[in-house]
C-alpha cells in the first residue's frame, strides 16, 4: 500500500523538497540549476506515480529520479563539447609514495581521529568538502561526485563524459589527491606539506 503522501503529491515539496534541494546543490553547486532539476524530479515523479510500487521509501524513489536528472544534465553539458580537463593540476604527486606503493610517512593522509562516517555527519565537514570540491575544475568535481559520492558505476560515467576508463582513473586519482590536501589544510588544520 502506498503512503498517503504518494497519493497526495501536494505534500511532496514540504516533505522532501529541502532534502532533494540540498542533495542537488551538493552535486551541482548552482542554486538555480538545483531548483530546476528538483522541479523536474517532482514533475517526473508525478508522471510516473502509478509506477511507484512502494518497494522503497518515497524519498529513495525521488533520489533515484533526481540522480538520473543530474546525469541527464551532465550528458547534455558533455554533448555541448566540454571535455574533462585532466591537466588541472601541475603537481606531481609521485613523491607521495614509496616504490612499493605505500605512502611515505611524511606524506600520508592525516588521521581523521573519527571514523569517516562520523565526520561526514558533521555539517561543517560538508561545507569544507564542498569548498574543496569547488576548487577543482567543474568537470573533475562532477566526475568525482558521481563516482565517489553517488556511487554511479565507472562505465556509465565514462560513457556520459566520453572519457576512457584510464582517463577516469587518472581524474579520480588527481581529484582525491587534491581533496586530501585541501581537507588536510581546511578540515584538519594542518599546514601544507
Amino acid at each position: 500500500m502506498l503512503k498517503q503522501s504518494t497519493q497526495n503529491p501536494e505534500k511532496w515539496l514540504d516533505e522532501h523538497g529541502d532534502y532533494l534541494f540540498r542533495y542537488a546543490m551538493f552535486r551541482l553547486n548552482d542554486q538555480s540549476l538545483a531548483e530546476d532539476i528538483v522541479q523536474e524530479t517532482f514533475l517526473s515523479a508525478l508522471r510516473a506515480i502509478d509506477s511507484f510500487a512502494g518497494k522503497s521509501t518515497e524519498r529513495t524513489w525521488f533520489v533515484s529520479i533526481l540522480k538520473n536528472k543530474i546525469i541527464d544534465y551532465y550528458r547534455k553539458v558533455g554533448r555541448q563539447g566540454k571535455k574533462v580537463d585532466l591537466s588541472f593540476r601541475d603537481d606531481d604527486d609521485s613523491d607521495d609514495f614509496q616504490e612499493n606503493g605505500f605512502w611515505k610517512m611524511d606524506r600520508a593522509p592525516s588521521d581523521w581521529g573519527d571514523t569517516p562516517e562520523k565526520a561526514m555527519e558533521k555539517k561543517e565537514f560538508y561545507e569544507i568538502l564542498q569548498k574543496c570540491l569547488d576548487l577543482l575544475p567543474e568537470r573533475i568535481s562532477q566526475v568525482f561526485t558521481l563516482r565517489q559520492i553517488d556511487g554511479i558505476n565507472s562505465k556509465k560515467i565514462c560513457k556520459e563524459f566520453e572519457i576512457s576508463s584510464s582517463n577516469l582513473w587518472v581524474t579520480l586519482h588527481r581529484a582525491r589527491s587534491q581533496l586530501r590536501r585541501c581537507l588536510d589544510i581546511n578540515w584538519f588544520g594542518l599546514e601544507e606539506k
